[in-house]
């Protein structure tokens, strides 16, 4: 369910970042933050644990920056 969520998001968010540009940093930034707080409470686990709970947050986390940044790069391509 949750990988089912970061890659429909990540999709918005690219399509959004290549119609919109400059308005896609604020979902971006909201789903980072979102993100980083389960990052967070991940780690809060004792020891190998916390590493292994916050690992998937972050790279959803870095997912959602590479697909919002190669929208805003694609849309910078284009010709017209």
């Amino acid at each position: 369910m949750v990988v089912a969520t970061v890659i429909v998001g990540c999709v918005v968010l690219a399509v959004l970042a290549f119609l919109v540009p400059r308005l896609s940093r604020h979902p971006e930034r909201g789903a980072q933050r979102t993100l980083g707080a389960g990052a967070r409470a991940g780690g809060k686990a004792p020891g190998i644990l916390g590493r292994l709970f916050s690992k998937p947050f972050h790279s959803s986390s870095r997912a959602v920056s590479r697909s919002g940044s190669a929208g805003r790069r694609s849309r910078g391509r284009m010709p017209f």
